[in-house]
């Protein structure tokens, strides 16, 4: 049987590993998850003693029966740097189906099974739509763009499922890229055309748009975007973020 494994890398979210937790147990079934990984990149802000807490809760609360019993719930210490920690987290993982998910991306209800159902179709790898906790209409605009299957439109909010073969056969994450990491093995995966958005929405904090505003937060995000057409280096990349959009620094 094909189990998940879902791998969160984290930096200061104490404001949403919590509720991320209690989601993923209460939108799958427990016997569809291998474990669920958070990857720290060097918390500050009591995020560690939060999934340690949380785990250490649901342990003692796990009923007799095993395929009952929620999965376990792993605090892994890593380098800063989401592929570091999202390759980490895999090399820990021990499910067929990686899924990696920002810790402020709540995925739908039966998130687990529509994964598997993808796998058991031949779609070895893809995401869901996209929907951002915010009434603002451009982003209205911009997620709904994210059910069509077009590369443009895809990005690491959108969570990614990605086959523990197909992983290692591409080599994970860029561990070279600080930021854009995500849409690396996106491209990847679109150039083997292996990929495929699942008609489910999940939703995302608009926490960057609602403190650099929108117009602002887009345009530098646009920028990025075109920077790394034009072969912008990784560290060209993170300079840009870094000064305009980082607010973890």
């Amino acid at each position: 049987m094909t189990k998940i494994s879902i791998i969160i890398p984290m930096l200061n979210e104490a404001e949403n590993i919590k509720n991320l937790l209690e989601h993923l147990l209460e939108k799958s079934t427990p016997q569809n998850i291998a474990e669920i990984i958070v990857a720290d990149g060097g918390s500050t802000d009591g995020s560690q003693k939060i999934v340690t807490n949380f785990g250490a809760v649901f342990t003692e609360r796990s009923p007799i029966d095993s395929d009952c019993a929620p999965p376990d719930i792993y605090l892994i210490n890593s380098e800063k740097g989401r592929a570091k920690q999202m390759n980490l987290g895999a090399k820990a993982a021990s499910g067929d189906l990686l899924y990696f998910l920002h810790a402020d991306s709540f995925p739908p209800k039966n998130f687990d099974q529509l994964l598997l159902n993808e796998v058991e179709k031949g779609n070895l790898a893809g995401c869901f739509r996209l929907q951002f906790k915010s009434n603002h209409w451009w982003l209205g605009i911009a997620s709904w763009f994210t059910k069509f299957n077009w590369k443009a439109c895809r990005g690491g909010d959108q969570s990614q499922f990605i086959t523990r073969t197909l992983f290692s056969e591409i080599g994970g994450y860029d561990e070279t890229f600080t930021i854009y990491e995500d849409y690396i093995l996106i491209n990847a995966l679109y150039t083997r055309k292996e990929f495929v958005v699942i008609n489910k929405k999940i939703q995302t904090s608009a926490r960057l748009y609602e403190i650099h505003g929108v117009w602002k937060l887009q345009y530098h995000f646009w920028m990025i975007y075109i920077k790394k057409w034009f072969g912008a280096s990784a560290e060209d990349l993170y300079k840009y973020y870094n000064n305009y959009i980082n607010v973890k620094k």
